[in-house]
Order: C-alpha cells, then sequence, then structure tokens
C-alpha cells in the first residue's frame, strides 16, 4: 500500500443529524484504530484493520444505535464506493470509497433521513405507503412467476413487512432476504429482478 493511497469514509451522526467526513491514507487506517468522531460529541464511527480484513463500528442515524461491519481488506482498498446497512430499517449508516461517491451517496441518505424525521409524526404504518405497496404488488407478481426461492432448495417463504424494509423470509431454514422499502429507487431496485433468491442456511 502507498501513502497516496486514500478513502473516504462518512456517516451521519444520530444526535445532530450532520454528515460527518473525513479523508484517511490506508498507511493510517491500517497503523492503528482510527476514531472519526462527530464534532456534537454524540457519535463516532471507529476502523479497526487485523490482516486481511476491516471492521467498522459505525453510528446508525436510522435506528440510533451502532453496528459491527467486516469487509476484506482489498474490498476496503479498491471498492468506488461501498454502502454498510442496517438491518433494523434497511438505511444505510456509513460509507467508504472515493470522496465523489461517498458524499452522493450521504447525499441521498440525508434526503431518507429527512423523509424519515417528517414520517414519526405521521399516522402511516410505512415510511413511504406508495413505495411499500408497489412493492408488495411487485412481489407478488414475481411470486406468481415462481421466482422466488431459497439456496436451501425451498419455495416456501412469507413476508415481514417493517417501516420502511420488507423481510422475504424462507419457510424452511428461517434465512431472511431484506429489502429496503422507502423510495422510489428502491422500488426501481425491485422492478428490475426477475428472481429473488434468498441466502440459506
Amino acid at each position: 500500500m502507498g501513502l497516496e493511497e486514500r478513502r473516504t469514509i462518512g456517516y451521519i451522526c444520530p444526535k445532530c443529524h450532520n454528515s460527518v467526513v473525513v479523508d484517511k491514507d490506508l498507511f493510517t487506517l491500517t497503523s492503528a484504530p482510527v476514531v472519526i468522531p462527530c464534532p456534537c460529541g454524540g457519535s463516532r464511527l471507529i476502523i479497526e484493520y487485523s490482516g486481511d480484513q476491516f471492521k467498522l463500528n459505525a453510528p446508525c442515524v436510522a435506528c440510533g444505535s451502532n453496528h459491527t461491519v467486516y469487509c476484506s481488506a482489498r474490498d476496503f482498498r479498491t471498492r468506488r464506493g461501498m454502502a454498510f446497512s442496517c438491518k433494523k430499517t434497511g438505511l444505510d449508516c456509513c460509507y467508504v470509497g472515493e470522496e465523489g461517491v461517498v458524499y452522493q451517496a450521504l447525499s441521498r441518505l440525508e434526503a431518507r433521513t429527512d423523509q424519515l424525521e417528517e414520517a414519526k409524526d405521521a399516522q402511516g404504518s410505512f415510511l413511504n405507503e406508495v413505495v411499500m405497496t408497489e412493492m408488495l404488488d411487485e412481489l407478488k407478481d414475481i411470486a406468481q412467476r415462481g421466482g422466488i426461492s431459497c439456496t436451501c432448495g425451498s419455495r416456501d417463504w412469507q413476508l415481514k413487512l417493517h417501516y420502511s424494509a420488507i423481510e422475504v423470509v424462507c419457510g424452511s431454514c428461517g434465512s431472511a432476504l431484506r429489502l429496503p422499502a422507502a423510495t422510489m429507487d428502491d422500488l426501481s431496485d425491485l422492478c428490475c429482478k426477475q428472481t429473488l433468491l434468498i441466502r440459506g442456511r
């Protein structure tokens, strides 16, 4: 690794809802644990390097807790952009990659976060009722084509609906495929899929 190799890391602080973005060289990121605090003091992201992988402990603006995620050193070093998501809400919690890619992703997350805040006082059961309804219709179409299956071999499944996501759960092994269901982009992503494969145990 050369000193010229750099990574941009970004997240949104759950306390003040401001974006926190830093640019670090890979020598610094691999030499010792790196702590990236929010100026408000309400959160911090910790990056640790061990052998062939990076571990990130990231604050989550969506659910308010911290998530521990892992990625290979190769992906961390070479990917243009990586997003790490909250399993509870389906929204992203932090990004790593090239500067422009990270800033664009953070801008989209800021928009989603604003939408989430606006919906807190709403009466609906979902972050975006229209998107959720359309996604359920699309899932019905995929199911009618026999397009939902699990790698364990089962084609039995059920749905679990969350505030901003849908889980397709295998009826045999219990594994789940989580689909974000908050924005029109989420709907467009699903519409592009002919089949859905649950990664079974």
